[in-house]
This record gives C-alpha cells, structure tokens and sequence, in this order.
C-alpha cells in the first residue's frame, strides 16, 4: 500500500529552486520573491485521487490529480504553460511526468519519516524542497 500524503506540510528547505525557476525562464523580479517565501502544502489524498495545495502569501497552486490518468494541466501562477502530465506510482514514489515545450519536466513526491520530499525537474535543473508535517 502506498504512503498515505494527507496532511498539512511547512517548508524547511529549498535546494536549488533559483536553477530550477531560471529553467522555466521565470523572470528575475519574480525568482527573487518566489525564493524568499515561506509555503505550506496542503494535501488530501483519498486512495489514488489527491488534492495538492501549495500556498504562499504571494501565489497559491492547485492540482487534482488521479494517478495513472494523463490530465491537461495549467501552471497558472508558476510559468503558465500548458503541459500533459501524468501521475504514477514507482514504489511509494509519487512521479509526475509533464510533457509540453520544456524537457525532463516533472517532480516526485515521497514521504521518509515526517518529512514529505519534492524533487522538482526542468531540463537539466534539479530542486529538492523538504517539508515536514504540521501536527
């Protein structure tokens, strides 16, 4: 059975993120903001259903997902492109592969402990952001 992702998530750390928004071709004003913010994730997971809140005082995100079903996805409020992604498990691994104008874009979700790990891809960038669980 897979790791259950429910639940309310701080950020701790934020490896790499300024490589991984200039991949994107984010603009300078906004990295510097986006870098500097403090994000919650709020997730609500319902067996291979989930709801993925990202929430920050300057953007919020959303994404629902089913995993195994290819979704049309806007990242509206990120670099606002549109992409073909699609979820799976590898393990107890969350893989989300995003097809659209840049390559290698994608993330991985995984839980160790009462840590949930984002590893965020664009081209040859990699970030890895930790969060740990809020009682």
């Amino acid at each position: 059975m897979p790791a259950d992702f429910s639940g309310k998530w701080i950020l701790e750390t934020n490896e790499k993120f300024e490589d991984y928004l200039k991949a994107l071709n984010i603009d300078f004003a906004t990295r510097k903001i986006a870098i500097s913010l403090s994000q919650t994730k709020v997730v609500v997971q319902d067996g291979d259903r989930f709801e993925f809140k990202t929430l920050s005082t300057f953007r919020n995100y959303e994404l629902m997902f089913t995993v195994g079903v290819e979704f049309d996805e806007h990242t509206k409020g990120l670099d606002n492109r549109n992409v073909k992604s699609l979820v799976s498990w590898e393990g107890d691994k969350l893989v989300c592969t995003q097809r659209g104008e840049k390559a290698n874009r994608g993330w991985k979700h995984w839980i160790e402990g009462d840590k949930l790990y984002l590893e965020l891809t664009c081209e040859d960038a990699v970030c890895l952001q930790v969060f740990k669980r809020k009682e």
